[in-house]
């Protein structure tokens, strides 16, 4: 970046912060850092630190703050421990209540299996599946990254009814059990799938997955996939609520996250 300052920039008009405005200073700092992100930095790349910025653009470093607070709210900028302030990825979408219609693990699926256990589910989702509360389920966990980074997790949990023939398949725990259950899931023809979204609080292990504090905001977006007339399985992905946002079109619902 120059150092060229923020007031001394002939145009557009509004990057002259000392004109009289009825925004905060702020926000027009905001709108200048957005357009320097997209000509400037890549993704992934570390900002200069707060008093380089502040010298650049000629604004007090609690401005800046402000600004830099305000951008990481709304995905464009992630603060990693460790690191620093760095550029986030671009927002790609993931539809939801979208026509189209697939089993979790298929070909266009970016997903990446991590592992698999046999475990009672939530009693709500206990409800989805039909099944009895206590009772132990194939519960696959799944995290989607981009560029190297996690921007949700996801857990799936399937009755042993949907997959019979897993008990003849000898496979260790972990990855390749995982991916064992989404092929042998995939053998059900699909009939339909619906899905929800509320807000929520990370948990604390989806929060180490994404690399958040517990507690901190989320989406959660739960998918009710049914074969043969019932319930097949149900996925809870838990996405960063600083890397996502909904939008509505012709299609329904799509949730955006970084990617």
């Amino acid at each position: 970046m120059g150092t060229t300052q923020l007031d001394t920039v002939p145009e557009p008009k509004y990057w002259h912060l000392k004109d009289t405005v009825p925004e905060p200073k702020y926000w027009h700092l905001k709108t200048v850092l957005s357009e320097a992100l997209d000509s400037e930095f890549a993704v992934g790349e570390i900002l200069p630190n707060e008093r380089e910025l502040a010298a650049r653009f000629g604004v007090a470093r609690a401005t800046l703050r402000q600004a830099l607070e305000q951008l990481e709210l709304e995905g464009r900028l992630q603060r990693r421990r460790g690191v620093g302030t760095t550029v986030a990825p671009p927002r790609v979408g993931v539809a939801v209540g979208d026509a189209e219609q697939a089993w979790p693990g298929t070909a266009a699926d970016s997903w990446q299996a991590v592992d698999c256990l046999e475990a009672a589910p939530p009693a709500a989702v206990a409800r989805l599946l039909g099944t009895p509360a206590g009772r132990p389920v194939h519960t696959v966990r799944r995290i989607r990254r981009t560029h190297g980074q996690p921007v949700a997790a996801e857990l799936l949990y399937v009755p042993g009814h949907s997959v019979p023939g897993l008990a003849a398949i000898d496979t260790a725990p972990g990855a390749a059990r995982a991916r064992t259950v989404l092929r042998e899931l995939q053998r059900l023809t699909l009939e339909g799938q619906d899905r929800a979204v509320e807000l929520g609080s990370a948990r604390a292990e989806d929060a180490k997955q994404l690399d958040r504090l517990p507690g901190a905001p989320v989406l959660l977006v739960t998918t009710r996939y049914v074969a043969e007339g019932a319930t097949a399985a149900v996925a809870v992905a838990t996405y960063r609520a600083d890397t996502c946002r909904l939008t509505f079109g012709e299609t329904g619902v799509q949730l955006l996250a970084a990617g």
